[in-house]
């Protein structure tokens, strides 16, 4: 596979200059910035039952608080980049991260749910617009000899951030049973943020010539397209899909101006993405890729937290432990898998096809669950996914990046970012969707068999005392399937990355 023929001269951009202290100090700000993103999307997630019940809200009505924030987050990533460049990096990240901060402030002290919904919109776009940044940086200044690991970095946002994101929310909800904390943590980060970008990174102008040259009537189909999507995607499973007008209309007119904000990118001379690049064998492949893996990622986080919370009665700071599992142990194995690629006998594919791998073994371990399974059972499912996902990630990360030219970055920022986004959403519709569905099927036909052994169990088991066992019954099955069907999503995989173009390792002078 590594043949002469099968290998894809990398880009060869320009060497950065050399990192400065004041540098460096800007690319800490903008990881910050990027975490601070993640964590403050997915501990409002977490924390959602709190904050409905401070409100006094419906699930239904409060459910539109994730989804405002997810929308706002997904329109912004196509875009960022456009919009860093235009008006100087430093400009753009402080103006986000202030954003950021102003109405997490003043998020716990609204009393309308309808204008707390809107703040988290506002929070979303600015949240968002952080993350592709953070790409965009370490392909920008980040030399050759230590880029992979500014991919690790990046990686992390993937792996890591979603994972200590349940430990946050067990501080903040269980510990110091502070609910407004789930919206204030994230205030000390965006003042590191803002203080080491503001030392860090130099003045620019801001390039205003480049506004005469943007694809308005494009941005227009992508804001509305995405929001639509997200909708759909986040809002499915509680409205029953296609039996809702809601979701249907949202799919199809989402659908519909997504391919009008795509054709208007391919044909424009100045777009804010470039849909041309999915064109290349690596970007094409690593894209569906990308998207897949984080719906099999579903597997290390989504579904033990579901299993613990409905048949164990943890609440989150109980669960923290099967995140940090995961979170923890990226601190390290990101910059492990990076120096791993930097071997010139290494191929990143068979690293890539190893860590689908492992994260297959780590499904196909969970599938084991029954209904006694408690924190003790998921210590190896999580070990074997917290090795799994940076050589997965990264690896691809790095097949993808590497048939970059230099003043491709900012474009490839924002369409990973939004195919990131997008893979979240769609896994989490689809795991909680076929969950939902098994554990339907699982009910019916445990009833059927109770019904047909009826004389059996009638002396040993009451009614009411028959349906809880099956109930939890079929969510322990449902959920075993749901760790089986990912995990054989992840073996498929491993033949699709095994197709991409070898790519040898940089060279570290």
């Amino acid at each position: 596979m590594s043949s002469a023929s099968t290998t894809a001269p990398a880009a060869t951009p320009a060497q950065p200059a050399g990192l400065s202290a004041q540098i460096i100090a800007g690319l800490l700000a903008i990881f910050i910035g990027a975490m601070m993103s993640g964590l403050n999307n997915r501990v409002g997630s977490l924390g959602l039952a709190d904050v409905r019940g401070v409100f006094g809200a419906s699930i239904d009505s409060a459910s539109w608080l994730s989804t405002a924030y997810s929308a706002g987050e997904l329109i912004a990533m196509p875009f960022a980049s456009w919009f860093a460049i235009t008006l100087s990096v430093r400009r753009f990240h402080l103006a986000m991260v202030s954003v950021c901060a102003v109405i997490a402030l003043i998020l716990p002290l609204v009393e309308q749910l309808n204008l707390l919904i809107g703040l988290r919109f506002i929070q979303g776009l600015a949240g968002g617009a952080l993350v592709p940044i953070l790409m965009m940086a370490a392909l920008k200044f980040l030399p050759i000899n230590i880029r992979l690991h500014g991919l690790a970095l990046y990686a992390m946002t993937a792996t890591f951030a979603p994972n200590l994101a349940v430990w946050l929310t067990g501080q903040w909800t269980d510990g110091l049973a502070d609910w407004r904390w789930i919206y204030w943590q994230i205030i000390p980060m965006c003042i590191v943020a803002a203080a080491l970008m503001s030392w860090g990174l130099p003045k620019e102008e801001v390039k205003y010539q480049r506004f005469k040259e943007g694809n308005w009537l494009g941005m227009v189909c992508g804001v509305a397209a995405l929001g639509l999507l997200t909708v759909a995607l986040d809002q499915g499973g509680r409205l029953d899909w296609f039996n809702s007008p809601i979701i249907v209309v949202s799919l199809v007119a989402g659908v519909v101006m997504l391919g009008c904000y795509l054709l208007t990118e391919w044909h424009h001379k100045t777009p804010f993405m470039q849909p041309q690049l999915i064109g290349r064998r690596n970007l094409g492949i690593g894209s569906i890729l990308l998207t897949s893996l984080l719906i099999v990622l579903m597997s290390g986080s989504m579904l033990p937290s579901m299993h613990l919370a409905s048949l164990q009665d943890y609440r989150a700071l109980q669960s923290a432990p099967i995140g940090l599992l995961i979170a923890l142990p990226q601190l390290v194995l990101g910059s492990v898998v990076a120096l791993l690629l930097y071997r010139k006998w290494v191929d990143a594919r068979v690293v890539l096809g190893l860590g689908l791998f492992v994260i297959a073994m780590a499904c196909f371990s969970g599938a084991q669950l029954t209904a006694q399974w408690a924190l003790q059972q998921f210590v190896v499912t999580q070990l074997l996914q917290a090795v799994g996902q940076p050589l997965a990630v990264v690896s691809i990360l790095f097949l993808m990046t590497s048939v970059l030219a230099p003043h491709e970055g900012p474009y490839f920022s924002g369409t990973i970012n939004t195919l990131r986004a997008f893979g979240t959403l769609i896994g989490g519709a689809v795991v909680g969707q076929l969950v939902t569905e098994r554990s339907g099927l699982h009910s019916d036909m445990l009833l059927d068999h109770a019904a047909s052994i009826t004389n059996n169990v009638a002396a040993t088991l009451e009614p009411g005392a028959l349906a809880q066992v099956v109930a939890q019954q079929s969510l322990v099955l449902s959920i075993a399937d749901a760790y089986i069907g990912l995990g054989i999503l992840a073996l498929i995989l491993i033949p699709l990355g095994l197709m991409m173009t070898y790519v040898p390792a940089p060279d570290q002078q």
